[in-house]
Order: structure tokens, then C-alpha cells, then sequence
């Protein structure tokens, strides 16, 4: 059974007079493990779809299936439940605490899970921080970190509750070519020694690169699903030069 299943799945948010239709008829299924990055031009309903797959918002019309459970009926509660049991979420601006240390960073998501002591959250925190390349660096507030670093804190603060998905949303967008290589790269290794279902939001086709599948959006709509990078990254290019 696939961990994500989505069936005729829409969103559709009303700005006065006017429907935005963001997601229109997605169809798509992810199996544990898999590395998928969602690509687009701003606009193309990428974000959307991340928010969805997140469980950060609900469909207007569809089924969502993740682990065999409907998600589209669930309560906040409920939903809120499932984003600190079962997914990570990594984001462009890092959103870490600036006057907390790295250490602290990471143990926040446990304060929300099962019940543990101060003592396992700390120990919990430090492994996470050594899986990233960080053992160093524990108690470094976020602005005494390079980019690359807090993103790497980020990163670690979203495994801490052990998750299932691992969720990035542009993680990239404020780091440099190099430092960005090294994120991707950590990404990868994830994926590939830990067995975590990672799913990138980029527009960046050398960043979807890195994943083993792309999924092209345009309007709201999937455009192109292939392990082909570039065949993906033609169509990216087609949709843009249709824009043009």
C-alpha cells in the first residue's frame, strides 16, 4: 500500500468575488522511501500541494490517503496530531528561535510528543544534531551559525520525533551554490540510510535533480511524473516558455 495516496484531490480558495483554483484533479500516490520533488514556476500549485501533503490544509474536494488513513475528514486536532507524529518540515528561512541554542532548537518538537524527560529530549536532540553534522556546534545560538549550518539545525529539529515524511519547502532558496549542494546532499543521504519519504518543493530543476522522481506542476495540475530528469526539466521549460 502506498504511503500517500490522493484521488481527484482540489483546492480552491475564494478571494471575494473571485475562485482561485490552486490544485485541480491531482491524482498521484508516493511509496515509503521514494525521494519526489515537486516542481514549478510560482504559482503552479507546488505549495499548495506541499500544504496538502502536509497536512497543513485540508482539500476543498478529493480523498487523501497517508499510511491507509482518510485524512480529508480529520478534525485541526486530529491533523495537528499526525504533522508532529509523522512529518518533518524543513523551510527556506530555517524559522529556528534566535536566542536559543541549537540544542534547545531541536528538542522544541518534543515538547508536543509523547510524554519524555528533560534528559531524553536532550540526549534525543543531540543524536539528531550529530546525524547532521552538528555535534560541535549544540549550543550555538542561530546567529552565530552560517546559513548552511541553521539549515542543518532545522533539519535536525524536524527528525527529532522520528517522522515518517520529511517535508522541504524551497530549503535551499537562502544558501549558496556550495551550501545548498551539501543540503541537498543531506537530503539524499536521509533518504537513502535512513529510509525517510522525502518531498521537496523547488523551482530550482539542479535542486530536483538530486530527488528520484519529479513531479512538474502548471496551473494546478501535473504536468509531467518521471524518474527522467530531463525530461522533467523540459517540461519546466515548456511550461515557462508557454508563459512567456
Amino acid at each position: 500500500m502506498p504511503l500517500i495516496e490522493l484521488y481527484d484531490v482540489a483546492k480552491v480558495y475564494t478571494m471575494g468575488e473571485v475562485e482561485v483554483h490552486a490544485l485541480q484533479g491531482i491524482n498521484l500516490s508516493i511509496e515509503r522511501g521514494e525521494y519526489v520533488a515537486l516542481i514549478g514556476p510560482s504559482g503552479s500549485g507546488k505549495s499548495t500541494l506541499m500544504n496538502t501533503l502536509g497536512c497543513l490544509d485540508r482539500p476543498t474536494h478529493g480523498s487523501y490517503l497517508l499510511d491507509g488513513h482518510e485524512v480529508v475528514g480529520m478534525s485541526r486536532e486530529q491533523r495537528a496530531r499526525i504533522r508532529n507524529q509523522q512529518i518533518g518540515f524543513v523551510f527556506q528561512n530555517f524559522n529556528l528561535l534566535a536566542r536559543t541554542s541549537a540544542l534547545e532548537n531541536v528538542e522544541l518538537p518534543l515538547l508536543y510528543g509523547p510524554a519524555r524527560s528533560s534528559r531524553q529530549r536532550r540526549k534525543i536532540a543531540n543524536e539528531m544534531l550529530d546525524l547532521v553534522g552538528l555535534a560541535d556546534r549544540l549550543d550555538h545560538h542561530p546567529g552565530q551559525l552560517s546559513g548552511g549550518q541553521q539549515q542543518r539545525v532545522a533539519i535536525a529539529r524536524a527528525l527529532a520525533n522520528m517522522p515518517n515524511i520529511l517535508m522541504g519547502d524551497e530549503p535551499t532558496g537562502n544558501l549558496d551554490t556550495k551550501t545548498s549542494r551539501e543540503v541537498i546532499k543531506l537530503f539524499r543521504e536521509l533518504n537513502e540510510r535512513q529510509g525517510l519519504t522525502v518531498i521537496l518543493v523547488t523551482h530550482d530543476i539542479a535542486v530536483a535533480r538530486a530527488a528520484k522522481r519529479n513531479i512538474v506542476l502548471r496551473d494546478g495540475m501535473i504536468v509531467c511524473d518521471t524518474p527522467d530528469h530531463d525530461a522533467a526539466a523540459a517540461a519546466l521549460h515548456q511550461e515557462q516558455f508557454v508563459d512567456e
